[in-house]
């Protein structure tokens, strides 16, 4: 093997630097793990692993991890009180029992509370990983211990009769539609979370193809106006700082889409100095950000003088090769979207260009004269993979999902089409964390505003 400390030459560097960034891809390692992938190189797919139980009904990369996975759960329960909450109201009934639920989501402490949570509501749960940099190896331990069925391969998920899909992003959605169709006909119900995921959904409805009731929690009020905004107002900054320890200061920083995701890192980035530019193809969001003292740009006119491009879109090729190659030496790429499709990266596994790694998830991308364009996760999504995010924001979310399967499970046929009040009943579950006490309208004012003072109370822009 060749050492770190030597300077190999340019092919043998190329070299070198492709098959770490290869390896890459087969990593189960996450930036929050105790483990790194160099540790053990073995694929977890040819390792025999049994827990204490005797069981070997999983697939994960050390299960004796598991110790170190229940304090990372412990410590997430903490911050989810609502999750708690649900689990104590259902010890007296159980409104998932007999449900027989798949999910294929980040596999985190905080996706571990949720998990646990669906079974102690009487759900079977099997679970698969949706992005390889996220998955924290020491809680996929901890759930294979406990007996939860886990694997970070999709082949395993069917040892168990699919009949509602948790998905973020919509592979395993897709995944069953297309390898197994008779299965797929079968489902009673998908929760889908990310807004690709929903995208993907809308694609199959469109053709007529998506012939199974489907929920799209990445439209919620909760999901948009928490998860989206305030989890990514945070972690942008936390990623950044954990692969390169960047001065935010009088940076150039150009944000591609002004959604919620797009607002929250604006927001923080702004805080902190940089000078940030949004790019936009929606005039509210665009007018939006002009309201909050951005300048709305397009990216060929300023790719040349931005020191970090950010891409939150959901859409693909949105930095394109052509883009990358010019942008000026050193500039830092990365994506806040669900999926990897955002930045060309394909484009850049090409013979001119070297490929440097240089910590774990940061890429150098040579060009031939030298520039270096600086590539995080390889383009998957930059907080879950390159360091953590909030769990009080993510309780908000797995609380929505988990109302989500309840209402997909016992409501009658038809009534998943209806409008719910999910986003209302899981806010009011969160409010105590703050001591927050909601104000109660009189008579006449319910009367005035034409609203049920013993029902839920809905503003006008949720209607």
């Amino acid at each position: 093997k060749q050492e770190f400390t030597k300077y190999p030459t340019k092919a043998g560097r190329r070299s070198l630097s492709r098959s770490i960034s290869q390896s890459s891809t087969d990593s189960y390692s996450s930036a929050a793990s105790y483990t790194d992938s160099s540790d053990d190189e073995t694929s977890p797919r040819d390792k025999a692993q049994v827990n204490t139980h005797g069981s070997s009904d999983f697939c994960v990369k050390n299960i004796k991890q598991a110790e170190f996975g229940r304090r990372e759960i412990e410590i997430a329960e903490q911050d989810m009180s609502a999750l708690i909450s649900l689990r104590k109201r259902a010890q007296g009934e159980k409104p998932l029992a007999g449900a027989k639920i798949v999910g294929c989501t980040h596999i985190t402490a905080q996706t571990a509370v949720l998990i646990e949570t669906l079974v102690a509501l009487g759900a079977q749960c099997r679970w698969t990983a949706c992005n390889i940099y996220s998955t924290q190896n020491e809680v996929a331990a901890a759930l294979a211990e406990t007996g939860k069925s886990l694997s970070s391969l999709r082949r395993h998920a069917f040892n168990m009769d699919l009949r509602r899909i948790l998905d973020d992003g919509g592979d395993l959605t897709h995944w069953v539609y297309k390898k197994y169709p008779s299965v797929f006909k079968k489902v009673r119900g998908i929760v889908e979370e990310s807004v690709t995921g929903v995208h993907r959904l809308y694609q199959l409805s469109k053709a007529g193809k998506l012939c199974v009731p489907a929920m799209n929690v990445n439209d919620s009020v909760t999901k948009q106006k928490f998860d989206n905004l305030y989890c990514c107002r945070e972690s942008i900054l936390d990623g950044l700082k954990r692969t390169t320890d960047i001065m935010f200061g009088g940076k150039q920083v150009v944000v591609c889409g002004y959604g919620e995701v797009g607002k929250g890192c604006c927001t923080a980035l702004k805080a902190l100095g940089a000078i940030v530019c949004i790019t936009e193809i929606d005039p509210i969001c665009a007018l939006q950000a002009c309201m909050d003292g951005f300048r709305v740009v397009k990216l060929s006119e300023v790719i040349r003088q931005m020191d970090v491009v950010i891409t939150c879109t959901g859409n693909k090729n949105v930095v394109t090769r052509e883009q990358l190659d010019r942008m000026k030496n050193g500039c830092i790429v990365c994506n806040m979207g669900h999926s990897n499709t955002e930045i060309d990266v394909a484009s850049l596994r090409s013979p001119e260009l070297t490929w440097e790694r240089v910590r774990s998830q940061v890429d150098h991308i040579i060009w031939p004269d030298g520039k270096r364009v600086v590539l995080l996760a390889e383009g998957r999504l930059l907080n879950l993979s390159c360091s953590t995010v909030p769990t009080f924001v993510l309780s908000i979310t797995a609380t929505t999902q988990a109302l989500a399967l309840i209402e997909l499970f016992n409501a009658p046929e038809g009534r998943y089409k209806q409008d719910n009040d999910m986003h209302f009943i899981q806010t009011v579950l969160h409010l105590p964390n703050f001591d927050a006490h909601l104000t109660e309208l009189s008579d006449e004012q319910a009367k005035y505003m034409g609203l049920n003072k013993n029902g839920p109370f809905k503003p006008n822009y949720y209607r």
